[in-house]
């Protein structure tokens, strides 16, 4: 069995059937290399050539590896021709094209394929040098040694292939041409693959209906157009240069092989890194638009496999035309290594792909999010004020989540209604301008980060310190305003129902389950610290709506489609275009959080999950509106105090752990270093030392 787990484990870097082991005779196996053998048997010789020069110290072992080649002229011949058989056998070229890149332009596509590469192991019998290449370099610290290789061991092993290359090849045309290229044979025809492939990227719809807006949104429209036409003629043109490159190449070669470049040849390839950089800069400037025309991680995709295939031709190109092919081809092989060992994370894939939309997202939440920040003691006292009524509106909800609750409903009734119940009352509150403390961090998180742009300034990071005692002073005043309104108004509509009606709005059980289920002896820091990521998924999705509403166009449709305009009449659709455009985002965040603080709880009941919801202002309501129904002894019960105590962490939890993962997307989003992190924090740890009122009320000077 152990064996078996050994044999299907692709996690293994070093494979236990290519491990050499201790008795493992270097010479006697360089002396076993066959030109004429399997070809399956000749690349396992060539893996296992590597793993043992890999063994102990790497770069000792491939000079050793060489010595012991050239040591007899028989073994040199031996490993001569197997390395000129493995050239003509393997298809290089699709090492230097596809390796590190997708063979579909669709994240999702790519993302499979990783996670087959994790999970399935590669086999040594393949013609393809893009698989091959994973098993002769596997190890994560290939790239490392192979970077401090001399450049005496690099000649001796370019001596080998290269005399391993002048065996007789077919006749024809082609290969008159590939013989005269030698080993930039491949490398040729890499660059036309890729060059392909650049162009197709190039003219598909995404491209083509995004380019002209990129390249010249800065300018009138005949420059627009110039930008547009020239960006189209690069990848129009990008094949036949590098295939007249190609030609020219081969037939200089050809007829004067250690002549210098001819001047035209140089002038074309020049001309090919001038048309590489428009179409790379064509696709980058649809990065600077995608804030106003909406993003797709497939789009971000694209843009990355073009401008990293821009970037390889290139790279071939140098190779191809070096006067000492050494170094380039030395830089391209770590080059290589560097990409196929980030090929290998999936982790990778998401940050590198996702950070733009999360850019996107965090951008978005941004602009909502600086509505929420107080600066002055005008804006504190504005915002203490729309907290209020956003605690008046949510004492209705607690009325309305126990009415829900005495219905009697089936859980997942209850819980849609709970949900509905919370949505309306979310969006009730957004309409009439108030405000909900706990829905603040997952906005004020991405405002903040915002002002990260540079912060190896001293004035930046005390401009950062300054936000976030700005951010805290915002969240006292906004959590202060919720409670000392929710909290009377539950208590006094109670107290009046027992005086007029003499029955409270919630019966005793009902009371008594929730300071049972409030109490801080319970898990309800737990319910608390989940309820902020359910805050922060709010946010997030909120992002998501209004960038998909941005990215289909949907403003423009509601606008301008003809049944939509038939139906609302001009003026109307218009209105509703721009209602629609501004406030997608709010209604998603309120809508969406209403429903998962519902349903969430049902839905994990129902899996045996030990999740539920725990909100400050509702859970406020809900102990206010129990001590009316159960009367002021309950002062003197331990379990009440046990479940006011439980608030104010409820509190610090929902709004701690929302902000914190805002706030940790919205730093990764922008790039912001480690250390820069660090740095920023231990500001925040002086600032609250030295003033920590700061953080609480706004100094007199600011308002």
């Amino acid at each position: 069995m152990a064996v078996f787990s050994k044999l299907l484990s692709p996690l293994s870097r070093q494979a236990w059937w290519r491990r050499p082991g201790n008795g493992f005779e270097i010479e006697a196996w360089l002396d076993q290399a066959d030109a004429e053998a399997p070809l399956v048997e000749r690349h396992i010789w060539l893996i296992r050539t590597l793993d043992w020069a890999r063994r102990g110290e790497p770069v000792s072992g491939v000079q050793n590896v060489v010595r012991l080649i050239e040591a007899k002229p028989e073994r040199r011949a031996r490993v001569v021709a197997l390395l000129g058989a493995f050239w003509r056998d393997t298809d290089v070229a699709a090492l230097l094209a596809d390796y590190g890149f997708s063979p579909r332009s669709a994240f999702l596509n790519e993302l499979g394929e990783r996670v087959r590469r994790r999970l399935l192991p590669a086999s040594p019998e393949t013609t393809d040098l893009s698989v091959l290449f994973n098993l002769l370099f596997s190890d994560p610290d290939d790239a490392q040694w192979l970077a401090r290789l001399d450049q005496a061991t690099l000649e001796k092993l370019g001596a080998l292939l290269t005399d391993g290359l002048r065996a007789p090849t077919a006749s024809g045309p082609s290969a008159l041409t590939a013989r005269a290229l030698g080993w930039r044979d491949p490398f040729c025809d890499a660059m036309l693959y890729l060059a392909a492939q650049v162009r197709a990227i190039g003219f598909s719809p995404a491209f083509r209906s995004r380019m002209g807006i990129s390249l010249g949104r800065d300018f009138d429209a005949p420059a627009v157009a110039n930008a547009d036409a020239s960006a189209r003629n690069a990848f129009r043109q990008l094949g036949h240069v590098v295939e007249r490159l190609r030609d020219d190449i081969g037939a200089h070669l050809k007829d004067n092989a250690d002549a210098p470049w001819p001047p035209k040849l140089l002038q074309d390839a020049q001309y090919l890194r001038a048309l590489l950089h428009t179409c790379a800069q064509a696709a980058h400037g649809l990065h600077g638009h995608l804030d106003t025309q909406g993003i797709s991680v497939n789009l971000v995709f694209q843009i990355d496999q073009l401008m990293g295939r821009c970037e390889r031709i290139e790279m071939l190109l140098d190779a191809v035309l070096a006067p000492e092919p050494t170094p380039s081809l030395h830089h391209l092989l770590l080059t290589l290594l560097q990409v196929g060992e980030r090929r290998r994370s999936v982790r990778a894939l998401f940050s590198q792909h996702t950070s733009q939309l999360a850019r996107r997202v965090a951008e978005r939440s941004a602009e909502t999010g600086e509505h929420y920040i107080t600066r002055n003691r005008a804006e504190y006292a504005d915002m203490f004020k729309r907290a209020c009524g956003g605690g008046a509106v949510l004492a209705g909800t607690t009325f309305l989540k126990f009415a829900v609750l005495a219905l009697g409903l089936s859980p997942f009734m209850a819980g849609f209604g709970a949900g509905l119940n919370y949505a309306v009352s979310f969006v009730l509150v957004q309409w009439l301008h108030f405000t909900v403390a706990t829905k603040q961090p997952a906005m004020t998180a991405p405002a903040m980060a915002a002002k990260l742009a540079d912060v190896r300034s001293d004035a930046a990071v005390e401009s950062f310190v300054d936000e976030v005692a700005h951010l805290l002073r915002s969240q006292v005043a906004g959590i202060l305003g919720n409670l000392l309104v929710v909290a009377p108004v539950v208590l006094g509509v109670q107290l009046l129902m027992i005086r007029f009606f003499n029955h409270p709005l919630i019966n005793q059980d009902e009371a008594t389950h929730a300071l049972h289920a409030l109490t801080l002896l319970g898990p309800s820091l737990w319910y608390a610290a989940f309820t902020g990521v359910l805050l922060f998924a709010s946010s997030i999705l909120a992002g998501w709506a209004e960038n998909a509403f941005v990215l289909h166009r949907l403003d423009s449709a509601l606008r301008w489609n003809p049944r939509i305009r038939a139906w609302l009449g001009e003026a109307r659709a218009a209105r509703w275009s721009v209602w629609w455009r501004d406030n997608i985002s709010g209604l998603t965040a309120n809508i969406s959080l209403g429903f998962m603080l519902g349903l969430v709880p049902v839905i994990a009941q129902f899996l045996g999950l030990p999740l539920d919801v725990r909100h400050v202002t509702l859970s406020t309501g809900q102990v206010a509106g129990a001590l009316g129904t159960l009367g002021w002894g309950m002062l003197h019960d331990p379990a009440f105090w046990w479940c006011v105590a439980a608030l104010p962490l409820t509190g610090a939890l929902n709004v701690g752990v929302s902000f914190t993962l805002a706030l940790r997307v919205a730093v990764r989003s922008r790039g912001v270093r480690v250390t820069d992190r660090n740095r920023l924090w231990r500001a925040v740890g002086r600032r609250l030392l030295r003033q920590p009122m700061s953080f609480l009320v706004p100094p007199r000077s600011a308002g």
